[in-house]
């Protein structure tokens, strides 16, 4: 999208409200909580322009309960699930990840309602191929033994 500087992409139709609040999912074992905020009038120094987006914070436990990933307290300028916007290919709502905490791990995804009472979302995630430094921790694990923070695949049920 090509937007004047300083121009604001505006949640007009209030689309992204629905999106907002505690979203559970399962895999692997694993049970993931995400919380998905929407950010406002927000200015965006790449693009030079103010929009309307979601960010999500989420915590993420295994099978015996133990927090494996939580960022739940982080401030909402540091979310690590930046939202992009709505795809005009098939009206599902994109976004990435970036975690800086995991040698900078990150990937995009999109997400999209499967019921009319909005309250189930597919969710589809995919890591980018990072080049892991000497310097990560988990520089040399093989890639099923690296960390896991967000399901490539789930359906997330709001809470």
């Amino acid at each position: 999208m090509d937007l004047p500087e300083n121009s604001y992409e505006k949640d007009t139709n209030n689309e992204l409200q629905d999106y907002v609040g505690i979203w559970k999912g399962t895999w692997n074992g694993k049970t993931i909580l995400i919380t998905l905020t929407k950010v406002t009038n927000k200015y965006d120094n790449v693009y030079k322009y103010y929009r309307d987006y979601l960010i999500g914070k989420f915590v993420v436990k295994d099978a015996n309960g133990l927090i494996l990933f939580d960022n739940t307290n982080l401030p909402d300028e540091n979310a690590k699930i930046i939202g992009i916007g709505f795809r005009k290919i098939d009206d599902k709502y994109s976004f990435i990840y970036n975690d800086p905490d995991l040698c900078s791990m990150g990937g995009y995804g999109r997400f999209n309602f499967t019921d009319s009472t909005k309250t189930k979302l597919e969710w589809k995630y995919s890591e980018d191929e990072n080049i892991l430094d000497t310097d990560c921790f988990y520089y040399g694990w093989a890639q099923d033994q690296r960390p896991q923070p967000l399901p490539n695949n789930t359906i997330l049920i709001k809470q």
